[in-house]
């Protein structure tokens, strides 16, 4: 990141961590994070159910739970072709 930006490498951590930074605290609000050609980060509810393990056939209840999401954008999918 630091090679690509033509940075020093302090510069290209503090750069990082204050995007995975924001990416935490923002989506915790409406909307989520979008990083253009990127992606959107955003928070959605997931529901309760049960979930088998096919290798013992044990059943898990799992709760309900608000879980962050991303979606790919056009230009991270474009480059992972």
């Amino acid at each position: 990141m630091a090679h690509q930006a033509d940075i020093c490498k302090a510069a290209a951590k503090r750069a990082l961590d204050a995007f995975v930074g924001g990416s935490q605290v923002v989506p915790k609000q409406e909307g989520g994070v979008t990083g253009t050609g990127f992606g959107t980060f955003s928070v959605t509810q997931r529901r309760a159910g049960a979930w088998r393990n096919p290798h013992i056939s044990v059943e898990v209840r799992i709760k309900g739970a608000k879980v962050r999401r991303f979606r790919p954008g056009k230009g991270l999918k474009d480059f992972l072709k």
